[in-house]
């Protein structure tokens, strides 16, 4: 067992081979560590590529929920990068257990959902990218790990498909530049995709959408407002077009008639 420090600029270089004789639980420890980093290098090329490889290999296997822990813990961080990466730490980390079964407890990922569930929606700096910190991401991330949730969770999908309609349309939010609304539409489709919602169920959501945009009228176009028509409309071309290799959504063609509904309220014209 080897307790040098770990070279991770050679590691990176070096297609990220798994260190030896290097515990598990110091890998965790030093990943997690590195995904606060505000350096993009740090947090993003080196930390989160690793995160991703290893949980994906199993090579995390034995460390997931400790990984998941010290991520939901992050939502509470001071510091945006710390929040805006912990949700795609818990999105591998759901997705291998997924993949395998049996290495994340329902009480672990209800745990993390109670925690990511509060943070999301109230998340107020939603900058894609900036120059200094690099990829940020928050409401990408956070659709990311949605729909992993609904995977983990799958009676959490009722309020996960609210959720992201609460993201989508909160106040004071940034302009989506790095393709945010083609995420949360990707997390809605994966998210309508699991049977047992009938056709109800599937549309319900749309409501908190609808509440929101009520009373708007002429005048210029609020940030939000925008980001959620063009959420809306990422979202019908992911409903008509489907995700590649994946099923339709039971109800696509429900839930795409009622996005329409939405999108004939700054846009009159559609047939």
């Amino acid at each position: 067992m080897t307790t040098a420090p770990l070279d991770w600029p050679s590691i990176a270089a070096g297609g990220f081979p798994v260190p030896e004789a290097v515990p598990a639980s110091r890998l965790a420890g030093e990943l997690s560590a590195m995904l606060v980093s505000s350096d993009p290098v740090v947090r993003d090329d080196h930390a989160c590529t690793a995160a991703a490889r290893w949980i994906r290999e199993g090579v995390l296997d034995d460390v997931l929920e400790e990984l998941g822990d010290r991520a939901a813990e992050r939502f509470a961080h001071p510091e945006v990068q710390a929040r805006a990466f912990a949700p795609l730490l818990l999105s591998c980390v759901l997705t291998r257990s997924a993949a395998v079964g049996g290495l994340v407890t329902d009480a672990a990922a209800e745990r993390w959902y109670a925690a990511f569930s509060a943070w999301y929606p109230a998340e107020e700096d939603t900058r894609g990218w900036d120059d200094a910190l690099g990829w940020l991401h928050a409401v990408a991330h956070g659709a990311d790990a949605a729909a992993a949730f609904a995977k983990a969770l799958p009676g959490r999908r009722t309020e996960l498909l609210e959720l992201c309609a609460r993201r989508m349309t909160a106040p004071g939010a940034h302009r989506y530049e790095q393709l945010e609304d083609a995420r949360l539409a990707r997390a809605l489709t994966r998210v309508l995709q699991a049977p047992g919602l009938d056709a109800a169920g599937a549309t319900a959501w749309l409501a908190v959408v609808a509440d929101a945009l009520e009373g708007g009228g002429p005048g210029p176009v609020p940030v939000w407002a925008f980001n959620t028509f063009a959420t809306l409309q990422s979202l019908h071309l992911h409903l008509t077009r489907g995700i590649a290799g994946e099923e339709a959504p039971p109800h696509a063609e429900a839930v795409a008639a009622r996005v329409v509904d939405l999108l004939r309220l700054p846009c009159h014209w559609l047939a």
